[in-house]
């Protein structure tokens, strides 16, 4: 469970730090409140990811080790 959590909390960080980049990039572009747009997104995205990563994280890894023995 411990692996879980922290395997949840890294994952969701980095996606949604990453993603609400891009998003944010994508929607305004280099405005020069850049930053403080992008840090509400992550702000906002986090903890949404985080539970999502954990709810569906055991489903995701038994979905790609099926795949991973049929390649």
């Amino acid at each position: 469970m411990k692996h879980r959590i922290i395997f949840a909390i890294l994952m969701s960080f980095t996606l949604s730090l990453i993603m609400s980049a891009w998003i944010t990039f994508v929607n305004i572009g280099a405005h020069s409140n850049f930053f403080s747009l992008w840090m509400h997104a992550w702000f906002l995205a986090w903890p949404a990811a985080g539970i999502i990563a954990f709810i569906s994280g055991p489903f995701i890894h038994k979905l790609a080790q099926r795949i991973a023995e049929k390649l």
